[in-house]
């Protein structure tokens, strides 16, 4: 059954006039994605009160007031506060079986489908006005982190859940238990809670370590690890069980290491996370990777190039053929900038190819390979097949062996430009790490066109950034000696609610581009140090990472500290 317009319901239950109706569907059309509900209330032609009405009669759902009622305690306790404010429900109701939930956004129908994979039980939805969910929200929840510490507090006074737990240690493995134990509420609780929290954060990773006396949650966000509040000891296995049951792996296998991945709709979007479970002395560590696609913004202006870099960077990116690498340690924002350019470079006369492990970032108009190797699917097979599917431009995820990296020259050399990634520590040092791989230097200095360099170092939290003293050893540290550290003002952030009391919000990109010329090629060819190709390089224009890195210090963006941190002394 098609629902009925919301437009048409608000005229046929008396709202507004045929005339009305059609002057809020010219400014729609104004607003392109804009919902005719909220332009409606925003124009004064209908009250919140009537929106949901409009809203019931339109989704087949039954309108609430929510006004000044009380909720019972056990019954908020159902919806921890991060769920109630991502997808801006109040619980209503609870019958053992299903939880009635009121929402002002009753069109968003994943929401019911994933607070059910969440929770583990069935969810009737209910619609209530905007405002009243909103005063509703601010009335009956705390802060996240007296919820994280309150479930924990929970569990660890939870006598059955720590015998059913203690059932399961050692050698004793009973896979229903097991599975059980994994499904019950308060685990689902607590693994749902860090779930969101850290994307909420946007977080790159969670850790769950298993100690000898201790069960550890830390959280990456923006490159650093924060410790959360540690759940009890007994309840480790449960917690990876029921991480394994979510990526679909073995639970019965404690042997040997696993690979999977689970895919969440969190607020309406996709959210993966890539699951490496690997065995200790003291049980299973579990690292979740999140790529959350939306908190990536695919665009060479946003990734934090300066004017300069970026337009010799593009130059390099319009060449017909050669490779393109871009280095730099895990995190450090290598696949967003490859996946920026190939955005840029995505016209209807190219044809682009990737071949990835994992696939990140769906893009439309590219066409893209994930690797398998469980079935033979390597980056070196995958490039073979790519060659004969024609394409302009191909980007290796990374050229992990020398397989790899000699079917990517090869590629170049038979016209093909080719983007791909290395670990290094800085450009120069690219050239001895193909070497060290077995490429030939004849090799390297005919298809290597350019080398870019990245590290990400933390922003300074713009809401309690504050002028602050820096040692001198930290500046000695960047090459700015005493006379020239007078001339600059330095900052660091104070700490606050913004940014969790660490002083940092968000990160900030630190490039340093070697274009390669003949003078560099010459002196490839000779064996030349990583050292005197560094002092050439700069010698053209090259601004090491940490040149690039105090520029950002004396402009008050990020500490001293942060660079000195994340960079190599290029001396």
């Amino acid at each position: 059954m098609i629902a009925r317009r919301i437009g048409q319901i608000f005229v046929d239950m008396g709202f507004i006039t045929d005339e009305q109706l059609q002057l809020l569907l010219d400014e729609q059309q104004q607003q392109p994605g804009a919902l005719l509900g909220k332009i409606a209330e925003d124009m004064a032609l209908i009250t919140d009160d009537q929106l949901a009405q409009a809203l019931g009669e339109q989704m087949n759902m039954k309108v609430v007031s929510l006004g000044d009622q009380p909720v019972p305690k056990e019954l908020l306790e159902r919806l921890t506060e991060t769920m109630a404010q991502l997808y801006r429900v109040i619980p209503v109701r609870f019958d053992g079986h299903t939880l009635t939930v009121a929402t002002c956004d009753p069109q968003n129908l994943t929401i019911q489908d994933e607070l059910r994979t969440f929770l583990g039980f069935d969810i009737e939805m209910v619609v209530a006005p905007e405002r009243e969910i909103k005063a509703a929200l601010e009335r009956f929840y705390s802060s996240d982190s007296l919820s994280v510490e309150k479930i924990v507090q929970e569990l660890a006074a939870d006598t059955e859940l720590f015998k059913q737990a203690s059932m399961l240690t050692g050698d004793k493995f009973d896979l229903d238990g097991a599975e059980a134990l994994a499904d019950s509420v308060p685990v689902r609780k607590l693994l749902n809670l860090v779930l969101l929290l850290a994307i909420k954060d946007h977080a790159s990773d969670i850790h769950f370590e298993p100690f000898e006396d201790e069960f550890r949650i830390r959280i990456k966000a923006e490159g650093v690890l924060y410790e959360m509040v540690p759940p009890p000891r007994h309840l480790a296995f449960a917690i990876t069980t029921r991480i394994k049951v979510m990526a679909n792996l073995d639970i019965a296998e404690r042997r040997l290491p696993q690979d999977g991945r689970i895919e969440l709709m969190v607020g309406g979007h996709p959210v993966d996370l890539r699951v490496s479970v690997l065995p200790t002395m003291f049980g299973e560590s579990v690292v979740m990777r999140i790529l959350d696609r939306t908190v990536v913004n695919l665009s060479l202006t946003k990734v934090g190039m300066d004017e300069h870099t970026m337009n010799t960077f593009r130059t390099v990116m319009r060449r017909p053929n050669g490779i393109v690498l871009v280095t730099g340690p895990t995190g450090s924002g290598k696949t967003t900038t490859l996946y920026s350019a190939l955005s840029e470079m995505n016209e209807i006369t190219e044809k682009l190819i990737t071949t990835e492990d994992p696939v990140e970032y769906d893009i439309d108009g590219i066409v893209q390979i994930p690797i398998d190797h469980d079935i033979g699917v390597t980056f070196a097979s995958c490039l073979r097949a790519i060659l004969r599917q024609d394409p302009d431009i191909i980007l290796v995820g990374e050229i992990r062996d020398l397989e790899t990296a000699e079917i990517a020259v090869q590629a170049s050399l038979t016209g093909h430009l080719v983007f791909s990634t290395l670990h290094t520590n800085d450009a120069p040092s690219t050239v001895t790490r193909m070497k060290d791989m077995g490429i030939p230097t004849f090799l390297i200095t005919a298809t290597v066109e350019a080398i870019l360099a990245q590290r990400l170092v933390r922003r300074i939290c713009t809401k309690c950034r504050e002028e602050t003293d820096t040692p001198f050893e930290m500046l000695e540290e960047l090459g700015v000696n005493k006379e020239d550290a007078g001339k600059y003002k330095f900052f660091h952030g104070r700490g606050c609610d913004a940014c969790n009391n660490t002083g940092y919000k968000g990160r900030i990109g630190l490039f340093e581009l070697m274009i390669m010329n003949d003078e560099l090629r010459d002196m490839i060819m000779e064996n030349a140090t990583t050292d005197d190709l560094r002092r050439k390089a700069q010698s053209y224009g090259m601004i090491t990472l940490r040149d690039y890195g105090r520029e950002f210090v004396f402009q008050g963006f990020t500490t001293a500290e942060e660079v000195v941190r994340e960079t190599v002394h290029d001396g």
